[in-house]
């Protein structure tokens, strides 16, 4: 298994209302090369779920394993190296760098694990996605397929062992956001990359070999 997930919860407290549990003794399995969508209703946890198989927030309780290693036992500084060697992440709001162009956002990866090549590899995936022509662009230049591209494009760069997606196709209309879709499988496929995509959109969890339901902070 790649990854590893055994009886994690989550709650967060609020003002004047106490705890509210959101991820309640959650446990799966993903194989690698496995593509899986999480799907629920808003506020059911996906976000959550997925911000913690991503270490980006840490479970009040159980165990996360990736590449047999437990996220919870690194701290901040060995967490954030491990997740920027082995975690892609594809965000709704894409979250480029404005200030940097198409290329210089998908090299940033790179940059951070200071790698060989940074060049070559970030040419190799601006080809990948088609964008080429548009490597020298700032995201304000950029349409919201193509931004989603680059984000993308960023996130398989350093060839990383889970790609987690949240709602990757939620800021982008029918027409674009199928294009970008056709490209992430054409490229999870072509290199058995996992994949776990949080969405709401039937056709596209119909995409994926299985689907994980949330029910109020449950896996059905």
């Amino acid at each position: 298994m790649i990854l590893s997930v055994n009886s994690v919860n989550k709650s967060y407290t609020q003002v004047n209302s106490g705890s509210i549990d959101v991820i309640k003794d959650v446990s799966f399995d993903v194989k690698k090369g496995e593509t899986i969508a999480i799907t629920g209703q808003s506020g059911s946890g996906k976000t959550t779920l997925l911000s913690l198989l991503a270490g980006l927030e840490r479970p009040d309780s159980g165990v996360i394993r990736l590449d047999d290693v437990d996220l919870n036992q690194m701290n901040e500084d060995k967490l954030a190296k491990f997740r920027a060697q082995k975690i892609g992440i594809v965000f709704q709001q894409f979250h480029l760098m404005s200030h940097l162009s198409a290329e210089e956002n998908i090299s940033l990866p790179l940059e951070i694990l200071k790698s060989s090549d940074i060049e070559d590899k970030t040419n190799s995936v601006l080809k990948q996605v088609g964008l080429e022509h548009r490597k020298n662009h700032l995201p304000s230049r950029l349409s919201g397929g193509e931004c989603q591209r680059v984000a993308i494009a960023r996130a398989l760069v350093v060839k990383p062992s889970i790609l987690l997606a949240d709602e990757p196709t939620g800021n982008l209309d029918n027409q674009t956001g199928h294009q970008v879709v056709n490209l992430l499988f054409d490229l999870v496929e072509s290199i058995h990359m996992t994949l776990i995509m949080v969405t709401h959109n039937t056709e596209l969890a119909d995409r994926c070999q299985r689907q994980l339901q949330l029910i109020e902070g449950c896996l059905q």
